[in-house]
């Protein structure tokens, strides 16, 4: 990060790709080469992207630290800032304010088979980590990848799933609301596959993100199967604000999201009041 943390590094776009009818990704890199070549950070850190003259919001670096060509993010057209930034194309500067936030402790997860359980814009997150451990593939066990959406078209990284599907290394189970007539695979809530799967418990990790209802009920399942509060992660960087603790928006009881987290245990969101 910059040196000062309000101080947005300039970044360019290189590339953009709609995901869904409302999500667009951005590939950019620093202008600063140098910077660029010294950036570093975790799976599960975040970025301030700032669009100048409309603002900045928080957004998951969903590249893996491991393919450095350029820092990609994925967002959801949903307000002001959100807008603005899907009129942007190749070529247009932004602002970064990156590295922010904790990250997913992939080194504690050596060894243990991994379950990853997201829904919509909430692969973003997951995506950073899997592709971090399928560059590191020997460190872990089995990897399975449960993710839904509403329907076909309203899923995330399409091309990308279908090459995890073939991969042979991994397990990818796919679910929609609402199937399309070309529809090859299962039909129904997340958590309701999950527990028609009966996922193992046994030295597992299970990393969840999605809509909080999702999650919600994601936690439940997960808690049924036999998962312990320590075995499940997910994260919370929609709630970040400012990224440096300064505003207090995203405080929950004592702790801040985006000092604190947005990663979080199970058991370390129970620790706190229940306000989300």
């Amino acid at each position: 990060m910059s040196a000062n943390p309000y101080m947005p590094m300039l970044g360019t776009i290189v590339e953009t790709f709609d995901e869904t009818p409302d999500i667009k990704t951005f590939r950019v890199v620093l202008q600063d080469e140098a910077a660029m070549r010294a950036f570093r950070f975790q799976p599960g850190q975040v970025a301030q992207l700032s669009v100048f003259g409309t603002g900045e919001s928080t957004f998951v670096i969903c590249s893996p630290p491991t393919r450095m060509e350029y820092l990609q993010f994925s967002v959801m057209r949903v307000g002001e800032l959100t807008h603005r930034l899907h009129t942007l194309r190749e070529g247009d500067p932004v602002g970064i304010r990156a590295p922010l936030g904790n990250h997913f402790d992939h080194q504690a997860m050596h060894g243990k088979d991994i379950v990853f359980i997201g829904g919509g814009l909430g692969l973003a997150p997951l995506r950073t980590l899997l592709l971090y451990m399928l560059d590191t593939r020997a460190d872990y066990g089995n990897i399975t990848l449960i993710y839904g959406g509403r329907s076909p078209e309203h899923l995330c990284f399409k091309a990308e799933l279908a090459e995890w599907a073939a991969r042979g290394d991994m397990r990818v189970e796919l679910t929609v609301d609402t199937p399309d007539k070309l529809w090859a695979h299962r039909v129904g809530v997340v958590p309701a596959v999950l527990t028609e799967l009966a996922v193992s418990p046994q030295n597992a990790v299970a990393v969840t993100c999605g809509p909080p209802i999702m999650i919600r009920f994601t936690i439940m399942a997960l808690e049924k199967l036999g998962f312990t509060d320590e075995q499940i992660v997910t994260t919370l960087e929609r709630r970040m604000k400012c990224g440096v603790g300064l505003c207090g928006r995203c405080n929950i009881g004592g702790k801040f999201v985006c000092v604190d987290g947005p990663v979080f245990t199970q058991a370390q969101l129970k620790d706190l009041p229940q306000e989300f």
